[in-house]
């Protein structure tokens, strides 16, 4: 697909996405270890959900050690609104425990006033964090220019010809970043996000189906088929030069 029709489909997918979700506000009061634990909760997780599971292990626990020592099921007993509790559960632990082990407290905010790249350095080699929680930081706390991409994301752009399958694997999306300018990755980033949930939970949903037809009627032939092989994205972590596999450094 040429590079130009790609653009053309990207904005078409933010204007169509717009009609059909509304985008998400961030958290600005949020500190950088809550911006990644939020994302942990919230990769693939309608944004409701998974404020609700935030606001109640903020709630039912005394602070973020508690969480650290508190067991999946314990866990995932106060995560059940969210579809991927379990995998939930095992980032939010894996994020805590790595930062504590590292400093023993539960503040990351001197990593703000580092390179973008250092703090991505330091950032993936926590436990937990995953592609998609990385892009989210970038984007909420380091001030980059990033779109995060959960498994459901990068599956729908594969069917309506954005991405192909080989660069989705390993969670790139080529052109992506340069045809959503820095002032909307958060606005477009919301609407994607609960697109891929949606596709996620279940890919032959006629809702779903409609809106990607909407988008490029073309992908007719590429919408998923019962019984076919599911897109397996890359569980490698993006370099500290390249924030996510759709993400670019903040622009100077």
């Amino acid at each position: 697909m040429a590079p130009v029709n790609r653009a053309s489909l990207i904005i078409k997918t933010h204007k169509v996405l717009k009609k059909h979700f509304k985008p998400c506000p961030p958290h600005h009061d949020f500190s950088l270890l809550e911006q990644a634990l939020f994302a942990a909760v919230l990769e693939n997780a309608p944004p409701d959900a998974a404020e609700q599971v935030y606001a109640a292990l903020s709630k039912q626990f005394f602070d973020w050690n508690e969480v650290r020592v508190s067991t999946v099921r314990e866990l995932c007993e106060v995560m059940s609104p969210i579809p991927d509790r379990e995998a939930a559960a095992l980032r939010l632990k894996g994020i805590l425990q790595s930062v504590f082990e590292a400093q023993y407290s539960f503040d990351l905010e001197i990593l703000k006033k580092q390179n973008i790249g250092v703090a991505l350095k330091k950032l993936e080699k926590y436990e937990g964090i995953t592609p998609f929680s990385l892009a989210f930081i970038t984007q909420t706390a380091l001030g980059g220019h990033s779109i995060p991409m959960n498994e459901g994301a990068l599956a729908a752009l594969v069917v309506l010809g954005i991405v192909e399958e080989s660069d989705a694997a390993k969670g790139r999306v080529p052109g992506l970043e340069r045809a959503i300018a820095k002032n909307k990755v958060i606005e477009f980033g919301s609407l994607l996000h609960q697109l891929g949930v949606a596709f996620h939970a279940n890919p032959y949903a006629s809702a779903v189906r409609q809106i990607l037809l909407e988008i490029n009627p073309d992908c007719k032939s590429r919408l998923p088929k019962r019984g076919a092989k599911k897109l397996k994205p890359s569980a490698e972590k993006p370099s500290a030069e390249k924030p996510s596999a759709a993400s670019n450094p903040p622009e100077s």
